[in-house]
């Protein structure tokens, strides 16, 4: 009875009404049954009115509401999991999602969560059926529009636009080789990177190998152009050519005999193996630096001779010298079976690596030192006289000799694959890291793609070609991978 006379008495004073005149007949005329139904009537409408304002409120907080949801890319898998409680929590019920037929992408009621893998890029737009807590089940659903961006397939926006053959030292987009001597196979393959493709420019890397029947010794090249010069191109190609041929026609036979006449002994004399060993070593860095120099001079001849006839094309204001144009990293290395095992000899300047792979794969070697820096443009050069007397990094640590008993893999590389695959340098001395590698190479990838080591060296080879395209965002490099195996 006090709830309707207070309700009485807030109707009348709205009136205008002095109620504190009529206390003595407000509580007979609220006794009522007429009044008193009236009154409830009223209540009920003042409730209803409140429901009614609730369910609004609520209905137009949601559709204001900004809904956060990532975007996709085509082909990549996708997932968004709503916030634990996001329906209840802004007074939904019944609610439905539509609008995803075929998209690549549903949604899981049970646990709130859109997910699949988009297939075409531009948005998708799907809708959200619901009702407000406090509506009828049978109220027709009310609906909020929401929008996934979709990314197209990165791989898609670039362009494989081929070189111009008539570029002075063009070189082939890609190129590859296999080879069998001895009791091992050698695969290569460098391919030209997705930046040089985008824009139609030539391939920086290059390679070059041969292994020689007489002497049993093998050689392999591999060279990482630099981007800014503008002939690295040849630079490289003339860096590996250059490496083989002196191998091949201007070592001193007796320089190689006396170096493997001092590796016998060592192995023969274990009294005097310390002291012939330190003198194999000697006489192992006076080949590599006799080497290394020749492929210095010859690029820098090519360089003097391409300058005499190609005048106009040397205009790049920050070349300090005609050589600059020609700048190419350099690793190689030569090595031969022998009763007591495999003898390696090695250099590199620049930031390629050279790593041999235990045969038992529990243990990773590096043959050199990588030049990476400390910042972007931190690597050396075999076309840079400096490194020759460089105080830094003195040229006789550029040079290596490694004897083991075997190996299952030896890997030489550019930093289009290094980079992509190991990410930093100390990734390299980690077998676990080197493990990922050789499950990566036998088809545990995103592409499926594998070697299949098997007999078919010449399948071998193409599957390397493809799995050298293989996708890494930001790596986009020129790539080459020698495999000694």
């Amino acid at each position: 009875m006090k709830d309707q006379l207070n309700l009485l008495v807030q109707l009348i004073s709205r009136r205008g009404i002095d109620t504190s005149k009529h206390q003595d007949i407000l509580a007979t005329f609220a006794s009522d049954q007429a009044v008193l139904n009236n009154l409830d009537s009223i209540n009920s409408l003042e409730m209803k009115i409140v429901e009614n304002w609730e369910i609004y409120s609520r209905s137009n907080n949601f559709e204001n509401l900004k809904v956060w949801i990532p975007n996709g890319t085509v082909g990549e898998i996708y997932e968004h999991v709503f916030p634990e409680n996001f329906f209840a929590d802004n007074y939904i019920k019944n609610h439905e999602i539509k609008g995803l037929d075929n998209t690549g992408v549903i949604y899981d009621k049970e646990k709130t969560r859109l997910y699949g893998t988009p297939t075409e890029s531009g948005s998708i737009t799907f809708c959200i059926g619901y009702n407000i807590v406090g509506e009828s089940d049978n109220e027709k659903l009310r609906e909020k529009n929401i929008k996934i961006i979709v990314n197209p397939d990165p791989k898609t926006l670039w362009k494989d636009i081929p070189s111009d053959t008539n570029l002075l030292f063009w070189k082939d987009d890609n190129q590859s080789a296999s080879a069998m001597f001895e009791d091992r196979r050698i695969l290569i393959s460098s391919k030209r990177g997705r930046s040089h493709g985008n824009i139609g420019s030539c391939r920086d890397d290059d390679f070059a190998f041969k292994h020689f029947e007489k002497t049993r010794w093998t050689v392999v090249a591999v060279a990482d152009g630099a981007g800014s010069a503008s002939f690295s191109r040849k630079g490289s190609e003339v860096a590996c050519k250059t490496t083989v041929e002196f191998f091949e026609h201007e070592i001193s036979k007796r320089d190689i005999l006396e170096f493997e006449n001092h590796l016998k002994l060592a192995h023969s004399n274990s009294q005097e193996k310390q002291e012939t060993i330190e003198q194999a070593t000697i006489k192992a860095k006076q080949i590599l630096y006799k080497c290394s120099l020749s492929v210095h001079k010859k690029i820098h001849l090519i360089a003097k001779n391409t300058f005499n006839t190609e005048t106009d094309l040397f205009n790049d204001k920050k070349a300090k010298s005609v050589f600059d144009y020609f700048h190419s990293t350099l690793i190689f290395t030569a090595f031969k079976k022998f009763d007591f095992g495999y003898v390696f000899l090695s250099f590199g300047v620049g930031d390629c690596p050279i790593a041999i792979i235990s045969k038992d794969k529990s243990e990773v070697n590096l043959l050199n030192y990588l030049d990476v820096g400390e910042y972007g443009g931190g690597t050396r050069f075999i076309t840079q006289p400096e490194i020759f007397h460089s105080k830094e990094r003195p040229m006789e640590e550029r040079f290596n000799l490694k004897i083991i008993d075997d190996y299952s893999f030896v890997f030489l590389m550019t930093d289009g694959i290094y980079d992509a695959k190991f990410i930093v340098e100390a990734n390299l001395e980690k077998m676990e890291k080197w493990k990922d590698f050789l499950k990566d190479l036998e088809g545990e990838n995103e592409d499926r793609i594998g070697l299949g080591f098997s007999d078919d060296i010449e399948l071998e080879e193409r599957n390397l070609n493809k799995w050298m395209d293989f996708w890494s965002k930001g790596n986009h490099d020129d790539r080459t991978l020698a495999i000694i195996y």
